[in-house]
Formats: C-alpha cells, sequence, structure tokens
C-alpha cells in the first residue's frame, strides 16, 4: 500500500466555508487532493479550468505536488477589481476632504 500523508482542502463562499481533511497518497497533486476532497461535487460552481487555487495562500499550479499538512485552497472569480476598488475609495475620500460640508459652531 502507498505511503499516505494528511492535508486539508478549502473553499469559501461568502456565507460559509468548507474544510476537508483527507489522507491522499504521497506524491499526489493539488489537482488529485481537490478532486478526492468532494467538494467539485458538492459545489458545481468550482471550475478549475477558470478558478485558481493556493497552498497557503500562495498560488500554485494543479499539477504542484502536495505535502504533508499542506492546506489547498480554491479560490473563488474576484467580484471587483481590488485596484478600481481603492482608486473610487480614495476619490471618495478625497472630494470628502475638498468639500469639507458645513462648519460646527
Amino acid at each position: 500500500m502507498a505511503e499516505t500523508m494528511k492535508i486539508e482542502v478549502v473553499y469559501a463562499l461568502p456565507q460559509r466555508q468548507e474544510l476537508v481533511r483527507l489522507s491522499v497518497a504521497k506524491g499526489s497533486t493539488v489537482r488529485q487532493a481537490v478532486e478526492s476532497s468532494g467538494l467539485l461535487e458538492k459545489f458545481p460552481g468550482i471550475d478549475l479550468a477558470r478558478d485558481k487555487v493556493g497552498i497557503f495562500g500562495k498560488l500554485a499550479k494543479l499539477d504542484t505536488v502536495v505535502r504533508e499538512d499542506d492546506r489547498v485552497e480554491i479560490y473563488r472569480p474576484l467580484v471587483a477589481d481590488p485596484k478600481e476598488v481603492r482608486r473610487k475609495r480614495a476619490e471618495e475620500g478625497k472630494v470628502m476632504k475638498k468639500g469639507g460640508g458645513p462648519l460646527e459652531e
């Protein structure tokens, strides 16, 4: 029998997160770990051709070999571009500072 190791595969939605602990054969890839987790069946919206994956917050390729105690993460696509959100927030802050509004006495 092949040696196994324990890993976690996680997927988060805005309302909940799912964490699956499992044993996989040494030499397993990120793709094999995700497929073994059952999350693809539980969340049909996951598309490994589109969605990015990572290990402990660092992007990884599907053919990356996992190691003992790794946490494989499946990332959802961004709804908004973070740079655009920061830019809008900064513009709003500048408008507020320039406008000033009525002075309190």
